[in-house]
């Protein structure tokens, strides 16, 4: 069975799931439901018997993406937490970094995939409201006559201190997708954060409609990656920047040795343990080292249209934050 692909936005907070769209009719979002021009070659496509891997298992292409839905509809409850556990808190490290290397400015569009619990979605946010506090409190010290109820008010108004940027967070799976809407309403974010469900692989939205794409841990999982990448590109605005973190091949014979020791003796027990789930975390661990090494994502990511792509590799090379942009 392959996963589903829909498009479909969701409401921020409030009971339930509340559909605010159907059809991708909404500005920026592209439709891709039969009877639409998308909708129509989707549907005239032929299916590939192709096979391809799943973890170290051998399946058809079809068979994979059913198979993945269903490891992260398993593990979308514990998410969070077995990445504490699996990488000791390291990954919050590796995400911060993503957002450094990124820097986004007042008004930046971004779109992370694969990003169902929200991790990145809320750093942005953070970080744009962090620079518009630095902003204010530099205007401020050059404005001395201001009333304590002109202060209070100039920090009140949530959507001015974004100003203007937004993140759409998408992920082909609705059960993550509710473990980072229930995190959004809990910690108090209420603007500038949309939430769509749609595949990589066919991305519902317009042409050259965001600033920035992010994927981070997630385009491993993906099918057919060359596919995801040409999306990226399509849906990055001319100057836009496409950035991946993502585990890479650690370079380093001895570290080689530990982190294998790691991950195939501990993070399986780890998962059985507090997620009740081994195999779908002995697949995340097999999805690792399927997944190609730096220069060949590398190069991947060149012929996908993108120019200026560099890539930094972390911690002894266990992950890897690749960057390009679309000119």
């Amino acid at each position: 069975m392959a996963a589903p692909r829909s498009c479909a936005l969701w409401g921020s907070c409030g009971r339930g799931w509340s559909r605010v769209m159907r059809g991708c009719r909404l500005p920026g979002l592209r439709s891709s439901w039969p009877g639409s021009p998308l909708g129509a070659r989707l549907l005239s496509q032929e299916k590939r018997a192709t096979e391809t891997h799943f973890g170290f298992e051998t399946v058809s292409e079809e068979e994979k993406g059913g198979k993945v839905y269903q490891v992260f509809e398993s593990v979308a409850k514990k998410y969070d937490v077995m990445n504490d556990m699996m990488s000791l808190g390291i990954h919050r490290l590796w995400k911060d970094l993503l957002l450094w290397r990124m820097h986004p400015f007042p008004g930046t569009q971004l779109l992370d995939v694969a990003g169902g619990t929200g991790d990145i979605a809320f750093r942005f946010l953070n970080y744009i409201q962090a620079q518009h506090r630095r902003k204010q409190k530099r205007q401020l010290r050059t404005q001395q006559n201001l009333s304590w109820e002109e202060i209070a008010q100039k920090y009140q108004n949530e959507e001015d201190s974004l100003n203007g940027s937004h993140v759409v967070v998408c992920d082909i799976n609705k059960e993550m997708l509710k473990i980072g809407r229930k995190k959004a309403c809990a910690q108090g974010y209420k603007t500038g954060l949309a939430w769509v469900l749609g595949d990589a692989e066919e991305l519902p939205f317009d042409d050259d409609k965001f600033d920035v794409y992010t994927i981070a841990f997630g385009i491993r999982n993906v099918t057919h990656i060359d596919r995801a990448l040409q999306e990226a590109h399509r849906v990055l605005k001319p100057g836009g920047r496409f950035l991946c973190l993502e585990f890479s091949q650690v370079t380093n014979p001895l570290v080689s040795r530990l982190y294998d020791l790691y991950s195939f003796q501990v993070i399986p027990v780890m998962g059985e343990v507090i997620a009740k789930d081994w195999k779908s975390y002995q697949y995340l661990v097999e999805s690792i080292r399927q997944f190609p090494a730096q220069e060949e994502f590398k190069e991947m990511i060149e012929d996908a249209g993108f120019q200026k792509v560099t890539y930094e590799s972390l911690t002894s090379g266990i992950v890897a934050i690749h960057s390009g942009f679309k000119l």
